[in-house]
This record gives structure tokens, sequence and C-alpha cells, in this order.
């Protein structure tokens, strides 16, 4: 089960900030449990542990297994959180290095979250002497980075198998009604999965948008689900012992007393696309309206050595949130060296899984002493259940957090700025006028 810790909060900031918080988590509370806030129109993730389409979740374990069977690589093309959550998980229950150790499962390539051409040709590279599939996450079709780079993998596919043997390697994950790859897997026959109307991208991963490229890794999706609705439950139950709560108001009121950024630390090199999950998830929440707490990730021990003076000297601007995994999925025994040549040998015999609690440990004395809250979660293991509970656990808290900051948790205004103008810039019909403005401005 999630285990919050906020002991090395409290000293950061008044007495009684909890009482203060109580009012505003109730009213969050209400919002999600309701559908009374703002952007209730995207809250279909917050009983989507209990109320997931169980007939298509049988249809993704179904093409997860086909996906298994006739091919060595799945490409999933993708941007933000149709990728991030996928990787986040395949990486932090397997490895980093999952294409290295993944045994008789696909290898599983992301493409389309940028617009690379090396990056791009890099995976055209690795799929060109295998058997592959392509799963197309996108709700609308038209958003520029995956759907350049589906029309290359969709030209691949149908060079290598024609149009028959391509349509039978592509899955679709789209809207269920419209848009230009719902019109396009209509007409071509691939088979389709639906994100959800109400379910924003960002908190999609435990839909078909993140779980079939996850059930094609070899990883258990019921016992993911599991996870999430058990948390759910739990979560569920107002009040000021509810550890979603707890997280939303504390970094709350570090937020009102002067906090500026999060970090997420781990201590497994797997879990790095979880932080970049978790920053999307933050980020896109809540930097609006000149307000947020700007989020960022750090991988520990490597980081102590580079990021770690920075977060212990730097300027007070910060509060450190950690997620530990109470167990390995290994151990390494530590041996003796008779010469003792590196001093160490009073460590012989110990578990390497010891030596890195205590360098946590460590890190958290040094960090509270030098000025920065640290807020401690702790899940069982790098597992699909704790991973499930870890996801739930961060999406409530953050719609939670979101309300108390006063903010649409569900929306992203800001993120057309940049598609509009690359638009213009591209000669897109109908910005015309737009790209004469910022050419001028470029100097073109």
């Amino acid at each position: 089960m999630l285990h919050l810790d906020l002991s090395n909060v409290s000293q950061f900031l008044p007495e009684g900030w909890r009482v203060r918080e109580e009012n505003g988590l109730k009213k969050a509370h209400e919002y999600l449990m309701e559908g009374t806030g703002a952007g209730s129109d995207y809250i279909g993730w917050v009983n989507l542990p209990e109320n997931y389409d169980k007939k298509e979740f049988a249809r993704i374990q179904k093409a997860a297994a086909k996906i298994r069977s006739d091919s060595k690589a799945l490409v999933v093309i993708g941007i933000g959180g149709s990728y991030l959550g996928a990787r986040a998980v395949i990486e932090t229950v397997t490895s980093n290095n999952y294409n290295l150790v993944r045994g008789d499962n696909p290898a599983i390539y992301f493409a389309g979250n940028g617009l690379s051409a090396d990056g791009l040709s890099e995976v055209i590279e690795l799929v060109k002497d295998v058997d592959f599939s392509v799963n197309v996450i996108s709700k609308s079709g038209t958003t520029t980075e995956p759907a350049v780079a589906f029309r290359i993998f969709k030209a691949l596919l149908e060079e290598r198998y024609g149009k028959e043997g391509a349509r039978e390697r592509i899955y679709a994950t789209t809207d269920a009604k419209r848009g230009a790859l719902k019109g396009l897997a209509d007409k071509e026959g691939y088979e389709e999965f639906v994100v959800p109307d109400d379910v924003g991208g960002r908190y999609s991963v435990l839909t078909a948008v993140g779980l079939l490229p996850i059930a094609v890794a070899g990883i258990d999706i019921d016992a993911l689900m599991t996870g999430a609705r058990e948390e759910m439950e739990r979560l569920h139950k107002p009040g000021m012992d509810n550890p979603a709560w707890q997280y939303a108001a504390a970094r709350h009121a570090l937020y009102d007393s002067g906090k500026k950024i999060e970090i997420l630390a781990g201590y497994e090199p797997s879990f790095r696309f979880f932080g970049e999950w978790w920053k999307q998830l933050f980020g896109e929440s809540e930097g609006k309206e000149n307000k947020g707490l700007y989020p960022a990730s750090v991988e520990f021990t490597a980081d102590l050595h580079s990021m770690g003076q920075y977060i212990q000297q730097g300027e007070r601007l910060m509060v450190e949130t950690v997620v530990r995994f109470d167990k390995n999925h290994t151990k390494i025994s530590i041996p003796d060296d008779p010469e003792n040549v590196d001093g160490l040998n009073f460590l012989s015999g110990k578990q390497l899984s010891f030596v890195a609690e205590q360098a946590l440990r460590g890190v958290t004395l040094a960090h509270v002493d030098g000025g920065v809250p640290n807020i401690l979660v702790s899940v069982d293991a790098r597992d699909e259940k704790s991973l499930g509970e870890l996801i739930y656990f961060f999406e409530y808290s953050c719609g939670v957090s979101g309300y108390l900051l006063g903010v649409n948790p569900f929306d992203q205004p800001g993120v057309e700025a940049y598609k509009n103008n690359m638009y213009a810039l591209l000669g897109k019909p109908g910005y015309e006028k737009q790209k004469a403005e910022l050419e001028k401005r470029l100097g073109c």
C-alpha cells in the first residue's frame, strides 16, 4: 500500500497550516466527485479504474497477444500523454533498458514525439529487418509530430507487407466518433481503440492509450488496474487522513510560503520516464495564469553529483518529493577485498539495497538541513500493482492541487501557442497573415 511521509515538511510551514487548507480540500474533492468544478468534462479518469470498458480491455489483451506473436517490434506513435504514461510504466516495471532485456516480448520504440530527422531515422533503421506493427495514438490525427511519423511508418508497412498486410499491423487509438485518424481507420479497416472523450491525454495512461503498449511489453494490466482501483477507493474517502489531501495540502502550503519548484526524485534508473510523465501531469495541469510549482525531476544518486550541489546550496525555491520502492527485483552482496584499496571493507557482505537505503536517508537529512522540505512517497515494489497505486495517487492529487490553486486542472490552452506559430511558418493554409507577421519579427 502507498504510504506518505510528511515528517520533513511541517517544520517549514507555520503552525495550523493543515487546518487552513482543509476547506479548500473539501471543495476540491467535491468538484472531482460531483463534477462541479472547472474542466469537469474531463474527469472521466476519476472513476476509470472501476468503470473502464471491460470489453475493450479484453480486446486490448487480445491485440497485444497478436502483436507479440507476429511482431518483433512495436512502434508507438504519439506525443505527450499519448506515449509518456506507457513508457513510464514499461520502463519502471521492467527496466530502462527494456529493449535489451525484454526476453520474447517485442521491442518497443517510441516515435512521433518530436521532429528530429535523426531520431526518426534511427527507429526506421531498427525495424527495417524485423516484422513490426504500429500503434498510432492521436485523438485528432492532425497533430504534426505523430501525423508526420505515421505517414512514414504507414508507407513502410505498406511497402513491406502490401496494403492488406499493413492493415493487419496498424492499431489506431483515437476518438470514438470523429477526427482525421478515426476516418482513416474506418476507411482502411485498422483495429481501433478509443481515447475517451472525458479523459485528457495526461490522465489517459489507464485507457487504451497506455494499456495496449504496456500489455505488448508483457506487463500484467489486470494487476495495474487492480492497484489503481484500490488506491481510488482509498482516496475517494474524504478527510485529512487521505494521503492525496495531505500531499496536495503540503505542496499548496509550501507554494504559498514561497516555494516555486517541485523536484520529483527517484533512486532507480528505470524511474526516469515516470518523472517525465509526472512533469507533464503537473506542468500542464497547474502551469496557468502565472501560477504553479515548476515540476522538475532528478535521478539519485547519480544527480547528487551534479544537481545535488544546487539542491543543497542554491536558492531556497524547492520542495522535494521522493518516491521509494521498498523492495528490489534483485539482490547484490558487496564482496570483500583483501587489500581494501578503496577503504570500503566496512561494507563487505552488505546488500547494495541497504547501502542505497542509507543513501536515501542521508540525502533526506542533508537536504532538509539545507532548507529543502522533503515529502516521501513509498510503495511496495516496482511492480504493476504498485505502479497502479502510484499513478492514481498522483492523478488524484493533481486534480485536487489544481483546484486548490484556483485553475482549471484539465485544459492546456498554452500548448496551442507554439502549434499556431509552427503552422504559420510552415505555410499551412489559413495562416497567411500570421506567417507574414512572424517572418517580419524573425527578420525573414
